[in-house]
């Protein structure tokens, strides 16, 4: 498969690379600086500034599939989503965050006493993306959240999956380790089945 991951040497955006490179995907990786990608057979570095709406369309056309991680800005959601549009992308996967699922019904994470405040801004736009992808019929999206506490770990391979409820394991944490994470993107990659939904990982 041929895929694009545009933040690919990213927090969470390069284990989804490294898992894609694994195995033996052929990638595209679209950051601000190429000199950090590390030089594969199968992958090909271009700078891209996600701002500019036909060099990211341009970037995106001839993938199978694209994943788009990156620090959402509510003034930017529409330029993004119609670029990928306009693309021949045939699969978009969007890196959400926590903040929008659910802890109790109708209540979100990013609305409790506990969240913090100087994460509200990206959270809020992470929110506002899958509200506005919520409206979109025709275009091939699927929205991936982590747990509420996502680090670089082990790759398991073990973790559940769930729509719109924050995953919580038996000690009353929600986590998910990176690559745990990119294993789940992957997996939906290869064998979609959350298509036009959200889905998320936690152990």
């Amino acid at each position: 498969m041929k895929i694009a991951i545009v933040g690919a040497t990213g927090f969470i955006g390069q284990p989804i690379f490294d898992e894609a490179v694994t195995r033996q995907h052929e990638v595209t990786a679209l950051v601000r600086n190429p000199n950090k990608v590390v030089p594969h057979k199968r992958v090909t570095a271009l700078e891209l500034n996600v701002q500019n709406s036909l060099a990211l369309t341009k970037l995106l056309n001839s993938h199978d599939a694209a994943v788009i991680s990156l620090h959402y800005e509510n003034q930017n959601l529409p330029q993004l989503i119609q670029a990928i549009k306009a693309s021949s992308v045939q699969y978009t996967l969007f890196v959400g965050g926590a903040a929008s699922l659910e802890v109790a019904p109708g209540v979100q994470l990013i609305d409790t006493p506990e969240f913090p405040e100087q994460w509200k801004a990206t959270a809020g736009a992470a929110r506002e993306l899958l509200q506005i992808l919520r409206g979109e019929k025709h275009f091939n999206w699927t929205y991936v959240s982590p747990s509420a506490f996502i680090e670089p770990g082990e790759r398991t391979g073990k973790f559940r999956l769930g729509t719109d409820q924050l995953l919580i394991n038996e000690r009353g944490e929600s986590r998910i380790s990176t690559q745990d994470f990119a294993v789940a993107v992957l997996d939906e990659l290869e064998s979609p089945t959350n298509q036009q939904t959200r889905f998320t990982v936690g152990y």
